[in-house]
């Protein structure tokens, strides 16, 4: 018999998992208590409690202040119909609506639900300030002039290591520290197509990796995307024959809006597609680290022996948007990823990179994220409770296993561009469906972000959107 190579709370863990998928434990009930598990197991309460935070960072136990845990609820609501978009490329046109949208999301008078912007408040970011801040009295002379087009050393290295947890082998000298991770994907696709090349992209997809195709000329081809796997191999073989395509940019997990994952053998599948056609794969990872499982996702990069991939990651999302601390990553491109920086910014920032570094030789980043993945998915849990209560029948809403955004379509009556200008009178934003589409699509659809964490205000925000969807509906029906 094969030895068990588990620790005492995975196997608890699963022991408990087992029990939710046979329907022994039903969504929303009570789990049996810690003491209960430690002494019918044998264990201790430490081995309990570490079990439960496992599955809670799962998504399968839900903890209620004062009162334990509870076996999470499923959505009420189904997935969002896989996508269809048209099979040629589309010129990306400057989004009005995507302005007034980022405009109105960095207004605090405005329910939080458009930008894709953890709160400050929940990213507790106070020591990495107070290392800031003694970087800059100790040796803020000395750190006023520029960084190496590269980035400081201390942070590509601590970068580098990170990157070794999921099985990917960087060299701090890889690595080019960029303003966000949108200057990365910049400088990737910079380094691979010229003006007029065309572009794969997951449909819906990221408004801001749309903007950058646009300010480098380039067009968008959308390819058919899975609200649970993303895009499917078969998609992109076709596309490959039909055309040529100068890259293909993807998430690696957590798509942006959809919340996809795509599973580790039709990554593999899409590698081994884009080799076969040579063709450069330019991956945003921004979210893999707030995942609800117990594993992180590994990236395309990780899985890539023909080193195609170009890797952008950020810490935007998890630590400190205001840095503007992002990096791009690749062996064979990294000539042309320098002289894209060169051209582009010059360098990064010193103070913010040394102190980025710093806390994360701590150690620190760790103990947060495991907090920020457990907030977030209570956060994404509630929301979707309260889509399932509020918005009309017939909508369909995202099931993301990290990030904090959610995609809902709406009935086909619904335009969310005339959603959005009626909620904004409510004091309530959101991002439109049509601003993660070059071609104008998902008009009936919106993006939500949970960015802020779960509070009476957005509570009520969201179930005032949802009766608003509702009127709205209700009046195209009556109309027609």
């Amino acid at each position: 018999m094969p030895h068990d190579t588990r620790f005492r709370y995975e196997a608890l863990a699963e022991l408990i998992a087992a029990l939710v998928r046979d329907g022994t434990l039903a969504p929303g009930a009570r789990a049996p208590s810690l003491r209960d598990v430690a002494r019918q197991q044998r264990t201790s309460l430490t081995t309990a409690l570490q079990a439960y935070r496992l599955l809670e960072d799962r998504g399968i136990l839900q903890a209620r202040p004062q009162s334990g845990f509870y076996i999470a609820q499923a959505s009420a609501l189904p997935a969002p119909a896989p996508t269809r978009p048209r099979p040629q490329p589309t010129e990306v046109a400057l989004s009005g609506l995507m302005l007034a949208m980022l405009e109105h999301a960095s207004n605090p008078r405005y329910v939080p639900l458009g930008c894709a912007i953890p709160s400050p408040a929940l990213l507790d970011s106070g020591k990495l300030d107070r290392m800031l801040a003694r970087a800059a009295r100790l040796k803020g002379a000395a750190h006023n002039t520029y960084s190496p087009p590269r980035g400081e050393a201390a942070l590509r290295v601590e970068i580098a290591r990170r990157a070794l947890r999921w099985g990917q082998a960087l060299a701090p000298d890889d690595i080019v520290i960029t303003c966000g991770a949108t200057e990365a994907l910049a400088l990737a696709l910079s380094a691979v197509t010229q003006p007029g090349d065309t572009v794969a992209v997951e449909s819906p997809t990221y408004f801001g990796a749309l903007q950058v195709l646009r300010a480098l000329r380039l067009k968008a081809l959308e390819l058919p995307t899975d609200a649970h796997s993303g895009i499917a191999p078969a998609a992109l073989d076709a596309a490959l024959r039909a055309q040529p395509i100068a890259a293909c940019v993807l998430a690696s997990c957590f798509n942006n809006p959809l919340g996809c994952t795509m599973p580790e053998s039709n990554k593999r599948a899409v590698l081994a597609l884009l080799a076969q056609h040579r063709v450069p794969l330019i991956e945003d990872d921004v979210y893999g680290d707030i995942h609800f499982g117990a594993e992180r996702p590994r990236p395309f990069s990780a899985l890539d022996d023909d080193g195609q991939t170009i890797y952008c990651g950020s810490f935007s999302k998890t630590l400190a948007p205001g840095y503007r601390i992002g990096w791009v990553a690749s062996r064979r491109h990294l000539p042309r990823l320098l002289e894209a920086k060169f051209a582009a910014t010059l360098a990064a920032p010193v103070l913010p990179q040394l102190a980025l570094a710093e806390f994360l030789a701590s150690g620190g980043y760790d103990h947060h994220l495991r907090r920020l993945r457990r907030l977030f998915a209570d956060t994404l849990r509630r929301m979707a409770e309260g889509v399932a209560e509020a918005f009309p029948a017939g909508t369909r809403i995202s099931q993301p296993a990290g990030g904090f955004v959610l995609w809902l379509e709406l009935p086909k009556a619904v335009d969310t561009r005339v959603l959005f200008a009626q909620a904004l009178e409510e004091g309530i934003c959101f991002a439109p469906g049509v601003v993660f589409s070059a071609a104008g699509k998902y008009t009936h659809c919106l993006r939500l972000s949970g960015g802020h964490g779960w509070d009476a205000r957005l509570q009520q925000g969201l179930r005032r959107l949802g009766a608003l969807a509702g009127a709205y509906a209700a009046s195209r029906r009556t109309a027609q």
